[in-house]
């Protein structure tokens, strides 16, 4: 998809079109997240920093499931 930088007051900006709006679940006032790959950018509704948590979270919890159900008891 190609797209045109621009003008945005003393910035420059994307316009996203609705489709894509609509297939990241984002509408206008939402943030998105740019995260740089060495063969480019991703954009994303998500933030990348708090998935990776929460999978780690998950790993541990997983691996911890015996203790933490001890802990819930008390």
């Amino acid at each position: 998809m190609k797209l045109k930088i621009r003008s945005v007051g003393h910035s420059a900006g994307i316009v996203l079109p609705k489709r894509v709006l609509e297939r990241l679940r984002l509408t206008k006032g939402d943030t998105v997240f740019l995260t740089e790959f060495p063969d480019g950018f991703r954009i994303t509704a998500g933030d990348p920093e708090f998935e990776e948590q929460m999978t780690l979270a998950e790993r541990v919890m997983k691996k911890r499931r015996d203790a933490l159900r001890a802990l819930a008891k008390l």
